[in-house]
C-alpha cells in the first residue's frame, strides 16, 4: 500500500466502487471548495461515509478515491459532477488543515480484483439471487444486458446500486476479494427482505 493525502467528501449512503460511476450535486460551500480545489489539481476526491451527524463526525475506516470525470459548473457556484471510482483507501489519520473541507492521510489499496473471476456456481448464485431480489422489490432489469457483464463489473455494480442500508454498503466496500464480495451480496439479498415504510429502503428491521 502507498500513503497519500486525500481531500474527502463524507456523505452517508454515497458509496462508490472502483471502475463504477456516481453522479453528485455539489451545493454546500465547503464541498464547492473541495471540487474547485480538486479540479485545479488532480481531479480526485475521497468518498467516505461518516459515522453519525454533525459538522465533523468520525469517519469509517475505509473509503474510495474517485476521479471527477465530468463537471457542469452552475452560475451560482454549484456543481453537477460525475465521479468514477479509482481505488479504495484506509484512513491512517485525519490531518489538521485550514481548508474548509477535511483531509486525511490514507493508505491506498492495491486494486487487483479486476482480473478475478467467479466460479460458475458463484456466478449462477449471484444471477439467481439478483433476479429473485429484483422481483421482490419490483425492479425492472434488463437481464440480457446483465448477463453480458464480466464478473468484476457485475459484482461491483450490484454492490453500488443495491438499496441496502449504509452499514451493509460499508461492509461491501470493505470486503476484500471478488468472491467474498459476491458472497456477501448474496447473503444480503437473502436477508434484506422487506421495505422500510418510512424511507422505502430495504432493511433488516
Amino acid at each position: 500500500m502507498t500513503t497519500q493525502r486525500i481531500s474527502i467528501f463524507p456523505l452517508t449512503g454515497a458509496i462508490i466502487f472502483p471502475s463504477m460511476q456516481l453522479p453528485l450535486h455539489i451545493f454546500e460551500p465547503r464541498y464547492r471548495d473541495l471540487v474547485s480545489d480538486s479540479l485545479a489539481r488532480d481531479r480526485k476526491i475521497g468518498m467516505i461515509q461518516p459515522k453519525g451527524q454533525g459538522n465533523q463526525p468520525p469517519l469509517f475506516d475505509v473509503g474510495c478515491l474517485a476521479r471527477i470525470q465530468d463537471v457542469e459548473a452552475l452560475d451560482d457556484g454549484r456543481y453537477n459532477i460525475i465521479i468514477e471510482g479509482v481505488q479504495r483507501f484506509s484512513v491512517v489519520n485525519e490531518l489538521d488543515v485550514t481548508t474548509s473541507f477535511r483531509q486525511v492521510e490514507a493508505e491506498l489499496w492495491d486494486e487487483d480484483e479486476i482480473g478475478e473471476t467467479l466460479s460458475l456456481a458463484e456466478r449462477a448464485s449471484m444471477e439467481i439471487e439478483s433476479r429473485r431480489f429484483a422481483e421482490s422489490q419490483g425492479y425492472n432489469v434488463d437481464w440480457a444486458a446483465v448477463s453480458q457483464l464480466d464478473d468484476y463489473s457485475l459484482v461491483n455494480a450490484i454492490a453500488q446500486i443495491a438499496p441496502f442500508d449504509f452499514a451493509a454498503k460499508q461492509a461491501l466496500l470493505e470486503a476484500r476479494g471478488l468472491s467474498d464480495r459476491a458472497d456477501t451480496i448474496v447473503q444480503l439479498m437473502q436477508f434484506f427482505g422487506r421495505h422500510d415504510g418510512n424511507n422505502d429502503r430495504v432493511t433488516l428491521q
